[in-house]
């Protein structure tokens, strides 16, 4: 019987809202007036579709939810307008509005010789970091201004190993959605969902947050139906090793 496969996690990357920071209420609440503003009716069920995604690609979902067609121009002035209203909301962000137990694991992991990176599709992912604190604590930030294609597509994944000078097989990424998800597993990297089962049924394994979480407890989870057998920190020390989901 083949024995479980082997990733030395040399990074850990993080996507940004819902995982460090909870901005998807202000996602929410700078759609839903737009989506007022157009006559469309939107619920925070139909703002799931928008989670992981970029903003041109949000638009035509909500589009799509109205049954309306404009032009690229229109496009373009409706999400502009939609990021000034969310900027608006993150400016008065501040270290308080950091996910518990984020900031923790961040210090754990890094004492352990990982490097940890910011791989989001918004771009405005570094005025995010900088306002609750945690722009120099991450060793990279890939955001939406640094790539063509959104998720699914792989590419920010990459662009964000690539940054690290980590191989992909070497990453291990924390997203709260499935495009995030499927993404990370394209790019070849080992999943951490992290929120509900029912939506991150694909993630190798899966945490309802960071609250408590140390690397132990996050290896003790059985990843992949335990085919895949990790281990955490530099090739020299004496890392935590697990099955992985």
């Amino acid at each position: 019987m083949k024995g479980p496969e082997f990733r030395h996690i040399q990074a850990c990357i993080f996507d940004l809202d819902g995982v460090i920071v909870d901005t998807a209420r202000f996602h929410y609440q700078a759609w839903k007036k737009l989506a007022d503003g157009l006559g469309i009716s939107f619920s925070e069920e139909d703002n799931e579709r928008l989670k992981g995604i970029s903003r041109m690609e949000s638009l035509e979902i909500l589009l799509e939810i109205g049954g309306m067609s404009i032009s690229r121009a229109e496009m373009a002035e409706l999400t502009d307008q939609k990021n000034k209203w969310y900027v608006d909301f993150v400016r008065a962000m501040t270290e308080d509005d950091v996910l518990p137990g984020v900031s923790d694991f961040l210090q754990e992991l890094q004492s352990h010789g990982v490097r940890v990176s910011v791989a989001s599709a918004s771009k405005n992912a570094q005025l995010v970091l900088q306002q609750v604190g945690l722009i120099d604590v991450f060793d990279a930030v890939s955001d939406g201004r640094m790539v063509k294609r959104a998720k699914p597509d792989p590419e920010i994944f990459l662009h964000s190993s690539s940054q690290l000078g980590i191989p992909a097989s070497n990453c291990l990424v924390f997203e709260d959605a499935a495009a995030g998800i499927e993404a990370a597993q394209r790019a070849g990297m080992v999943t951490v969902g992290v929120g509900s089962e029912r939506s991150l049924k694909d993630a190798d394994a899966i945490i309802p947050g960071f609250a408590g979480l140390t690397i132990h407890q996050l290896c003790s989870k059985v990843f992949r139906n335990g085919t895949i057998e990790i281990e955490f920190g530099k090739e020299d020390d004496n890392a935590e090793k697990a099955k992985i989901l």
